[in-house]
């Protein structure tokens, strides 16, 4: 994307959209946010029309713009506004936004115990969004990096940052020797302790299908190596081969990471590959498949939201690099995993139904009221190019706690199917994830 295509909002522009439209809600009691919740644009105040998000509703709050630079910049002051020493990240990340998997494997950063932030260069120099922000976030320096307070991801991305601060350089020749650097680093962070388990996605796969391991990395802690669609290659397995037989979750259908490749992964580990439900979504669904991965739970990995009381992180399933971008918000404050959008304008079936499910309800009784209820909130990433206010609108409806017909709300039992793959066998058919019918 060159840089006469993108709209680059002034850092005004984005302070003040952040510091006016940015509301805190959390599990539990939330403040309202700005403006209305009737689908109808005209009522709904608009989007700022330079980008910078400053939309909130009772139940979500949007944040980001035109372009993923601004996106990860609206995020990471979101998360870090800089203000106290509290509110200062560690370090911060900068990768190039022409790097797609370099971002996605970047995104496991976001995770403890390093909680770095993300933000986009260009063609090896920083956007002013971008460095606004890193001076608004006044990062400390990581002490388990030699007090480095940015971490560049790519050989682009290390000739970005300003001068004057301490830059931890992670270089690789291509994208996956990248993400093994980016696993090390993970394990430095973690003094040394070798992971027991990763997140495995494809780096020349369907993307949008890749996105969801952002925030599942993130939440974990667990980083992220990267297969290619012809097979796992030797950067990969070198490092898989360090970890003594992990658990190896795999984001995506045999789509985007083939049965082939999965059971090549299964030579250095198990491999559970988290599938989206059999005859309700299609292999090639991203909205199903981020469903399938926000369910998924496997003895304490994973995230497991199948009740109401949740942070959600909405994206558009066109805007891959939003998925990174985002992965601070899987990693604090509310924690929520990733759920996507087809489109700007409409919220699909299956997306509609899941909320619906784990919607938070009260019991109409006098003694259970809503105030004593759990809450789900919405963080919406971009401008309405790509969620629109209605869109937003309709999401807010669906996040509201509403009346039950029990003192507590309705929840599924559904967790994510996975099929395993051994050492000694073969992938085995995935089977029917049972969402919602309604």
């Amino acid at each position: 994307m060159s840089a006469a295509m993108r709209v680059r909002p002034s850092w005004l522009l984005v302070a003040t959209a952040l510091a006016l439209g940015v509301a805190i809600a959390g599990c539990g009691k939330t403040l309202p946010g700005e403006g209305h919740s009737e689908a109808n644009p005209k009522v709904i105040a608009p989007v700022n029309p330079q980008g910078a998000g400053g939309l909130a509703t009772k139940n979500t709050t949007r944040l980001g713009g035109a372009d993923p630079v601004t996106d990860a910049a609206a995020v990471s002051l979101a998360v870090y506004p800089g203000l106290t020493a509290a509110s200062r990240p560690q370090a911060v990340v900068v990768v190039d936004e022409q790097e797609w998997p370099a971002a996605l494997a970047a995104a496991a950063l976001a995770g403890a115990p390093l909680n770095a932030p993300l933000l986009y260069s260009d063609k090896g120099s920083l956007p002013e969004v971008s460095t606004q922000a890193l001076q608004a976030m006044r990062p400390k320096g990581a002490p388990s990096l030699g007090g480095a307070q940015v971490i560049t991801v790519g050989a682009s991305a290390a000739g970005a940052v300003p001068a004057g601060y301490r830059v931890h350089k992670v270089i690789g020749a291509n994208s996956y020797a990248l993400a093994a650097q980016v696993a090390k680093l993970t394990q430095s962070a973690q003094a040394g302790k070798t992971p027991s388990q990763v997140v495995v996605s494809a780096a020349d796969g369907p993307a949008a299908l890749a996105m969801p391991a952002a925030g599942l990395a993130a939440e974990s802690g667990v980083p992220i190596l990267l297969v290619s669609s012809s097979g796992v290659p030797s950067a990969t397995s070198e490092e898989l081969k360090r970890w003594h037989h992990p658990s190896i979750y795999v984001v995506g259908s045999s789509v985007a990471v083939s049965d082939a490749v999965a059971t090549q992964l299964a030579r250095y580990g198990t491999v559970k590959r988290i599938v989206s439900p059999v005859g309700q979504i299609g292999p090639n669904d991203p909205v199903g498949n981020a469903i399938a991965v926000a369910l998924f739970s496997e003895n304490g990995f994973g995230w497991g939201v199948d009740e109401p009381g949740h942070g959600l992180v909405f994206a558009s399933a066109t805007r891959p690099l939003d998925a990174p971008a985002a992965a601070s918000l899987s990693a604090s404050g509310q924690y929520g995993p990733l759920l996507l959008l087809e489109g700007p304008d409409t919220v699909p079936t299956v997306l509609s139904e899941y909320l619906t499910d784990i919607r938070p309800g009260y019991s109409e009784a006098p003694a259970y009221k809503p105030v004593h209820g759990v809450y789900n909130h919405g963080w919406l990433i971009g401008d309405e190019s790509a969620i629109s206010a209605t869109t937003q609108a309709e999401l807010d409806g669906l996040l509201e706690i509403s009346p039950s017909n029990s003192s507590s709300s309705t929840t599924t039992s559904s967790s994510a199917t996975t099929s395993s793959t051994k050492t000694s066998s073969t992938s085995s058919a995935p089977t029917s994830l049972p969402l919602p019918k309604r």
